[in-house]
């Protein structure tokens, strides 16, 4: 599994926390390697539930839940593979994306795991992990590959789930690249238990449900197929539109004034105040975070300093806002900016000294507490856990 810089962004709904001002200082607990124990953080709750993935012995990844100082394996026994939780919801229910032990007869690899097992959307709570439903077609034959992204606390779930049709917009394969895709993609809802299809923008082949807050507005992206975004939001999405579902309809949120390269426009996180949060491109040729709402439209979150670049991540109830920013050279930089402020490098609110760089910050929970993934001297990718002092 690669290392996940926007994809950490998914789920959870968080309740709101005021900051009068940006806290004088974090300190950084690391939670080790990526790619070891614990392994990656992805999604932090109010009580400081984290989900997550590790790897575990065999080579496989596995789901991961931490809370103070324990680690539970909720990928084991899982659905016979590798496995992540990409939400959260306050009660504890995860979901994500698991393969099974069998491989995809087109050998896809919808995961991203590298194996081409089948993937499925699963949800987790009461100790067990289950298998969701993905799309049937008019004949009852149900599409092979799905994933879940998020949860509400009233149990509704985003994701994708393929359908039977080719997909004719995907590029040839190329294993090296990581194309595998063939067949269409859509976003989609669960609601006990059940899947149902929401609308893509333009009649657009395919589309992904990234987040879904506690009033059921659910944002994502709908655009073509494109090769494996391993350093991206982990898709095979190039995302043309940022969308908005609500009671049964679709909403283009609009640009920055361009479409972005590699993943395109598209909206990761919304809040419980209807306010989202994303990437867009820029009039000239670059990609912007923005903030999303129906009174305002769609509002540069802007970069820091002279960083060419950024990605708004995650916005919790209060209006702070976690991303990344980018230089010249693409080198990222974890951003924290509050509630209608401007965003500063999380790098500069951290002991001097720190032996951890901060490259993201994939989500903030009410209290200020930040996940992302930081570099070592080495080079080495680590979790941490970023807790405010004011």
């Amino acid at each position: 599994m690669k290392t996940i810089l926007f994809r950490c962004a998914l789920g959870g709904m968080l309740a709101a926390a005021a900051f009068a001002q940006i806290p004088v200082r974090y300190t950084v607990t690391d939670l080790g390697l990526v790619g070891g124990p614990p392994g990656q953080p992805i999604i932090i709750m109010n009580n400081g539930l984290v989900g997550g993935s590790a790897a575990v012995a065999g080579g496989t990844w596995h789901a991961m839940y931490w809370y103070k100082g324990m680690k539970i394996d909720v990928g084991k026994p899982g659905l016979g593979g590798s496995s992540t939780v990409f939400g959260l919801n306050e009660r504890g229910s995860g979901v994500g994306g698991a393969e099974t032990a069998n491989p995809d007869p087109g050998r896809e690899d919808f995961c991203g795991f590298g194996s081409q097992h089948l993937c499925l959307p699963f949800v987790w709570q009461y100790g067990v992990m289950t298998a969701l439903p993905t799309l049937t077609d008019s004949s009852g034959e149900a599409a092979r590959n799905g994933v879940a992204n998020a949860i509400n606390n009233r149990g509704e779930i985003a994701g994708t789930s393929e359908n039977t049709t080719l997909d004719s917009t995907c590029p040839p394969i190329d294993g090296p690249l990581g194309q595998y895709q063939k067949l269409q993609f859509k976003p989609v809802v669960w609601q006990s238990g059940k899947v149902q299809e929401l609308l893509t923008i333009d009649q657009d082949p395919d589309g992904i449900a990234f987040s879904v807050n506690d009033r059921g507005q659910v944002v994502g992206g709908t655009g073509t197929c494109t090769a494996f975004q391993a350093n991206g939001d982990l898709t095979y999405l190039f995302s043309m539109h940022a969308t908005i579902w609500q009671n049964g309809t679709v909403t283009d949120l609009g640009s920055l004034g361009g479409l972005a390269a590699g993943g395109g426009n598209l909206a990761l996180h919304i809040n419980n105040r209807g306010q989202a949060v994303g990437q867009s491109g820029t009039p000239d040729g670059t990609f912007h975070g923005f903030l999303w709402s129906r009174e305002a439209g769609m509002l540069d979150v802007g970069t820091m300093g002279d960083d060419v670049g950024s990605v708004a991540l995650f916005i919790n109830d209060a209006g702070d806002i976690v991303g990344i920013s980018f230089d010249a050279d693409f080198n990222p930089r974890a951003f924290l900016r509050p509630d209608g402020g401007k965003p500063v490098d999380l790098n500069s609110l951290i002991p001097k000294g720190s032996e951890l760089y901060l490259i993201d910050a994939c989500s903030i929970d009410s209290r200020g507490e930040i996940i992302g993934i930081a570099l070592d001297a080495k080079g080495n990718a680590h979790g941490y856990l970023a807790t405010p002092g004011y």
